[in-house]
This record gives C-alpha cells, sequence and structure tokens, in this order.
C-alpha cells in the first residue's frame, strides 16, 4: 500500500507530495534512466531537450515494466537536467504531462546540474517504485 501525504504545514506543490510512505514489501530501484538509444552506445535528442526527455520517458517505461511496476506504484522520484531553472522546469511539466506522470505525484525532487554522465545528456531521471 502506498500512502501520499500533504500536510498545511509545508509549501503548497505542484502535484508532487511532500510524503510518500510506502508498507512493508519489495521495493524496485531503477538506475538513473536517460536518452539513450537501444545500444546504450549514442545520446538521442543532442540539444533537444523535448525529445532527451521523451526518450527518457520511453526508456523509464521499459525499466518500470522490467520491474513489474506501474507508474502509480513509483513512491520517489529525482530529475536531473543540466541549465538553468528554465529548463528545470520545463522537463518536470513534461515528465508530469506523460504517460509516466504519476510517477510524479509520490515525493518528488527536481535538480538543476552542471552535467550529467555522458556528453550531450540533458536529462536524467530515478525512480523508486514499491512492487504490488
Amino acid at each position: 500500500m502506498i500512502e501520499r501525504l500533504r500536510t498545511d504545514h509545508l509549501h503548497p506543490t505542484s502535484g508532487y507530495h511532500h510524503v510518500t510512505i510506502a508498507s512493508p514489501g519489495r521495493l524496485a530501484f531503477l538506475a538513473g534512466q536517460m536518452p539513450m538509444d537501444g545500444t546504450g552506445e549514442r545520446v538521442v535528442g543532442v540539444g533537444d531537450l523535448d525529445r532527451q526527455v521523451d526518450v527518457t520517458i520511453e526508456n523509464t517505461q521499459r525499466a518500470l515494466d522490467a520491474a513489474g511496476a506501474r507508474p502509480e506504484d513509483v513512491v520517489r522520484s529525482v530529475v536531473y537536467v543540466v541549465g538553468g531553472q528554465e529548463a528545470a522546469t520545463a522537463a518536470w511539466h513534461r515528465f508530469a504531462s506523460s504517460p509516466i506522470g504519476a510517477a510524479f505525484t509520490s515525493a518528488s525532487t527536481l535538480l538543476g546540474v552542471a552535467a550529467l554522465g555522458f556528453p550531450d545528456q540533458l536529462v536524467e531521471l530515478e525512480l523508486t517504485a514499491a512492487l504490488p
């Protein structure tokens, strides 16, 4: 069982919950998903944040499927975006309105970073899911 909490004692959010509680059970920790092609050798959508988010969404859905989880089972997300606040906000909104958008209603963190692991990579997404 997953319980998502908001409280009047913390600031309003843009759709996520400040606290997510997962009852005892199995958790799946997804490695950082990114905009890589099927070979894992090439970043897709060089210079195009929207395309990179879309490919990351596709790869993340595949990882959730492999774990036997759905976006609704996600209890924590961390989004890393190269660039300033505008890029981070744009990426967040694209993730949240995507087919995996339910993953972003749990406890979430959005970070702007200077660089990620691969040249030309603009976004990375980490998820933790409570398996049904």
